[in-house]
């Protein structure tokens, strides 16, 4: 809702009238900002939600609060200069591996239980936690 308002309001900044897709280069910083953030929103709820379904739910649902403000930097860098949202771009994409190598992990646990009778549920849900807190570091 942030991100469509603050498109809005450079639409009517630049304009004076309705949304309209031609502008200033600031329209088309945010809404560029905004298409980035749109399309990117599918694949970390998909990751989301199988890392805490399938490994653990403390972890995911910090890393997921992490990406979302890591989403915040980038479209505010985005405003600025194209160089400003980088490092938030880089941040986002190591949360999005960290979700995804803990998908990952919850399946594989999942085929040496069916397999092998083997459950390193605890180890796994141990190592992620330990790990998540690393993600504050930039």
């Amino acid at each position: 809702a942030f991100f469509a308002n603050k498109v809005e309001h450079e639409s009517r900044h630049c304009n004076g009238k309705g949304l309209q897709r031609q502008g200033s280069s600031s329209f088309d910083r945010v809404y560029t900002a905004n298409q980035n953030c749109g399309h990117a929103y599918p694949t970390f709820l998909a990751v989301l939600w199988c890392a805490g379904l399938l490994c653990s739910q403390a972890p995911a649902a910090f890393a997921g609060l992490m990406y979302l403000f890591v989403r915040q930097k980038y479209f505010v860098g985005y405003l600025g200069e194209r160089t400003q949202s980088t490092p938030g771009y880089l941040f986002g994409k190591r949360i999005i591996l960290f979700l995804f190598l803990m998908s990952v992990a919850g399946v594989l646990n999942y085929y040496l239980v069916f397999f092998f009778g083997s459950d390193f549920e605890i180890h796994i849900k141990t190592i992620t936690s330990a790990i998540s807190p690393l993600l504050l570091i930039p």
